[in-house]
């Protein structure tokens, strides 16, 4: 077994939207091979990684990639030669060191996590080992849970053309006894949301994640679906499923600090949303909400956390951008109380596990994350096994690039038998 990498060949490829992204494969000394290929987000932060597009406006409308792609093909395979691909972090610091910018600016965070990814699967294969056990030896645990799964159901925002103004109302199956049980929870609910809304005559347009986009007027009108959609599935709202919201404030927030309800007709302050939010908590069984407030409304998340934290994960995206500066401002103030992890906003493998990590020792929640424009690689499955995140984002049981990932739990369940983390691996629970 030699596991020194021997080469490195990046392209372009497209992703779940027909944009542009990069994959890259990976071969060791010993001929094992790995292969990986990265995501892009529709609503971003602006500390997380840089993604690189080449900006030709003849060629994908300026979104090709090939830029990154040069920089994997060449000096990220130069720097690499030789360097053992078990060694994770010494090969991650070794293209940020190259980079030479705090957010991969230069090569392309695109370019340097695909990458990244594709070095551990080929140790993983020089070793004979699953994936997600070569990421539970980096991140140096010892034991593995199956996550709870944090499924679009309703879609608006940047991710349903504005259809509403919060951009994803999801279902979680807490309640389930393993993921195999979990998946098919959430393929009941979310065929009942199809039924829901054509009963209703209401749209069944497909959002980019997969949810339904029926374009209801309120966030009320919205939870008040959800209730509908899950007896309809013949479950029971707040026991065997609960709601999560994403908000994607970001997105709502105007230059002078207000956020535009532009559906309901009305703009909220940072108290008004504060309170709105707090109001559906009290009235529905909201466990979950994601970017309640403005990236930047470091001092309103403070007091939305210390309203309703203490019986509801409040999750930062762009809030936190998988950055560990952030995070640790974010522990430091008591902002918040979880993290969605996203790889591509960290830009390297490691550095993903590394603030998967700093997030448990605080007590924050961890989930892991897909992006709005997927491919059909499943590595974030066994990702959120091996780092026992407890908690994964993919999308909707509709589209091969998300239900790529479930099929991947589906295998990493069967291959190890690990509990599914249920209900606990929430925080903010009473």
């Amino acid at each position: 077994m030699n596991t020194q990498i021997s080469a490195v060949r990046a392209r372009q490829i497209l992703d779940s939207r027909g944009r542009p992204t990069v994959e890259a494969d990976v071969t060791l000394a010993d001929g094992s091979f790995g292969r990986a290929s990265v995501p892009s987000g529709a609503s971003t932060g602006s500390a997380e990684a840089h993604e690189l597009r080449d900006g030709d406006a003849t060629t994908y409308a300026g979104l090709g990639v090939l830029k990154a792609v040069a920089h994997a093909n060449s000096e990220i395979a130069a720097a690499l030669a030789g360097l053992d691909a078990r060694e994770q972090h010494k090969v991650d610091l070794a293209m940020r060191s190259l980079d030479g910018t705090p957010q991969l600016a230069r090569l392309g965070a695109n370019a340097v996590l695909a990458v990244s990814i594709a070095v551990a699967r080929a140790a993983a294969a020089s070793l004979r080992q699953p994936l997600f056990e070569r990421v539970r030896e980096i991140a140096g645990l010892s034991g593995l849970s199956m996550p709870v799964p944090m499924v679009n159901i309703l879609s608006g925002g940047l991710h349903a053309g504005r259809g509403m103004d919060v951009q994803d109302f999801l279902a979680m199956p807490v309640r389930a006894t393993s993921i195999a049980d979990a998946i098919h929870i959430i393929s009941r609910v979310r065929n009942a949301a199809t039924e829901e809304a054509r009963a209703r005559g209401l749209p069944t347009l497909l959002a980019d994640e997969g949810g339904v986009s029926p374009g209801l007027p309120s966030g009320r009108d919205a939870l008040e679906m959800m209730l509908r959609i899950t007896e309809r599935a013949g479950l029971k709202p707040g026991d065997d499923v609960v709601i999560a919201i994403d908000v994607a404030a970001a997105s709502l927030q105007q230059p002078d600090g207000s956020y535009a309800l532009t559906r309901e007709g009305r703009t909220a302050n940072a108290v008004e949303m504060t309170e709105m939010l707090a109001g559906w908590v009290r009235d529905y069984p909201v466990v979950s909400i994601e970017d309640g407030l403005g990236e930047e409304d470091w001092s309103a998340w403070a007091e939305l956390t210390q309203q309703v934290g203490h019986r509801t994960q409040l999750v930062g995206d762009d809030l936190f951008t998988t950055h560990p500066d952030r995070l640790a401002r974010g522990v430091r103030e008591r902002v918040a109380n979880g993290v969605l992890v996203k790889a591509n906003q960290n830009g390297t493998l490691s550095g993903t596990i590394d603030l998967i990590a700093q997030a448990k020792a605080a007590g924050y929640a961890t989930i892991v994350s897909a992006r709005s424009g997927e491919t059909e690689d499943a590595f974030m499955s066994d990702l959120a096994v091996g780092s026992g995140a407890g908690q994964i984002k993919i999308g909707s049981l509709r589209t091969s690039s998300t239900v790529a990932k479930y099929n991947q739990l589906l295998r990493i369940e069967e291959a190890c038998s690990a509990p599914y983390a249920g209900i606990s691996a929430l925080v903010g629970r009473p």
